[in-house]
């Protein structure tokens, strides 16, 4: 079972390049971030006439996480992150489909806040959103279940995930209140699934778009899957597909998969 994400900054200007990529890659669970689009105005049709389900926590203009399934969901379990009843962002939703055995994957698809400029309040609330991720993660892992929390995570979590981390010191991602945040969410028991298989430096997920950061490789690795101990057990396999960065009118992310055993 293959699940993927995606920071694919706006669906409807990278409709085109989705659909292709859904068709070389096939995942069976594919997670959108910044997907820039209203529930309504998601194009859903277009998923499904791919073969997928669609499940969609949208807001306008920015933000906006959507998760699509070949399998239909068993349930859409949360739209926004629990924690804090007044925040409007449309960030996170979570879902639960099942596996080919019979089993089931619980997925969380998240966008976390940015945080920049630091010493703002949208630092405050990139902390106070990490804080209530981290409480989320915690009682579902309780569940004892196999869980992933995917996304972008807008956090470099060492400076072996960034070609050049002097760059990146006066950084909302790179901050040491950020690392440590990210730190404390792993060792609740989660695995970075990515670095768990591929070890060895030079694994970006970003490019920015100025100052030539693609064609130089000055890219970072802020996309993550995190797995439960549950999940862990099934990984096969993980990678990323950096091909997608050198196509026309491309996202600065790049997709992050996983392949789950049976």
């Amino acid at each position: 079972m293959k699940i993927a994400t995606w920071n694919i900054n706006g669906v409807k200007a990278r409709i085109d390049s989705v659909l292709a990529w859904l068709k070389e890659t096939s995942p069976d669970v594919a997670c959108f971030q910044e997907i820039k689009s209203v529930d309504e105005g998601f194009p859903t049709q277009a998923f499904e006439d791919a073969g997928y389900n669609a499940a969609v926590h949208g807001q306008k203009g920015f933000n906006g996480v959507a998760i699509l399934s070949k399998r239909p969901f068993d349930e859409v379990a949360v739209r926004g992150l629990p924690g804090d009843d007044s925040d409007a962002h449309a960030r996170y939703i979570e879902v639960i489909v099942s596996r080919s055995n019979g089993g089931i994957v619980r997925v969380g698809n998240l966008y976390l806040p940015n945080g920049n400029p630091i010493g703002t309040d949208k630092f405050a609330y990139k902390l106070a959103w990490m804080k209530r991720l981290t409480a989320r993660a915690q009682s579902l892992l309780e569940l004892e279940e196999p869980l992933l929390l995917v996304g972008d995570y807008n956090v470099i979590p060492e400076p072996a995930d960034a070609k050049n981390p002097k760059s990146w010191t006066e950084d909302a991602l790179f901050q040491p209140e950020t690392r440590a945040a990210f730190r404390a969410l792993l060792n609740l028991g989660l695995t970075d699934v990515v670095r768990a298989c591929h070890p060895e430096p030079g694994v970006y997920t970003f490019w920015d778009y100025q100052a030539g950061a693609w064609q130089k490789d000055h890219g970072i690795r802020i996309d993550h899957i995190l797995a439960s101990p549950q999940a862990a057990d099934l990984v096969a396999g993980a990678g990323i597909d950096k091909f997608t960065r050198a196509w026309e009118k491309p996202s600065d992310h790049v997709p992050v998969w996983v392949e789950l055993s049976a």
